[in-house]
């Protein structure tokens, strides 16, 4: 199958479709407890040791509007790679985290969808870092299907003014 093909393949955009409506409600409802308990996920944050003291509660305050805009977006289909170019951001984010925190041996909640504080959630693992990078290969996914709808659409741009200039009489308009 050429690239052409492979990029022309109408089942993109329904995988697309499904990859970025599953992110979507991932974002989203990773958010929802870090806004209502920002407290408890500013101590899941510290727990990482990652971030200088000085930055944890203004990165534990700003992390989940931005999840929440990166949901909205992927839920309503605006802006599509952009939101999916951020979701791989986090994505990439988080796993640098993740990884710190399994090189050092440390032993905690992810804080991805619950304080961990509250006991809600399961240790960190291989698993988790296995589970954030599915995620981000669905990101990535998304982001090239759209990328190839747009150069599908762009390709029949391009043929509609092609044909239009053929319509043109080369000797100019009637007088």
């Amino acid at each position: 199958m050429t690239d052409a093909a492979r990029a022309a393949w109408r089942g993109h955009r329904w995988l697309g479709l499904v990859a970025r409506l599953y992110l979507a409600g991932v974002f989203l409802y990773a958010c929802w407890h870090k806004i209502l308990d920002p407290a408890a996920f500013a101590l899941d944050v510290a727990t990482y040791q990652f971030l200088p003291l000085s930055l944890i509660n203004l990165f534990a305050l700003c992390l989940p509007w931005i999840e929440l805009v990166a949901g909205a977006l992927m839920l309503v289909g605006w802006r599509t790679r952009a939101a999916a170019l951020l979701v791989a951001s986090l994505m990439l984010i988080f796993m640098t985290a993740l990884g710190w925190a399994l090189a050092h041996g440390m032993q905690l909640s992810c804080g991805c969808f619950a304080a961990g504080a509250a006991g809600h959630e399961s240790l960190i693992s291989w698993w988790t870092m296995g589970r954030d990078a599915a995620w981000l290969g669905l990101a990535v996914y998304v982001l090239g299907a759209g990328l190839a709808v747009a150069a599908i659409r762009r390709s029949a741009r391009a043929a509609r003014m092609q044909a239009d200039l053929s319509r043109i009489d080369p000797d100019g308009p009637e007088v």
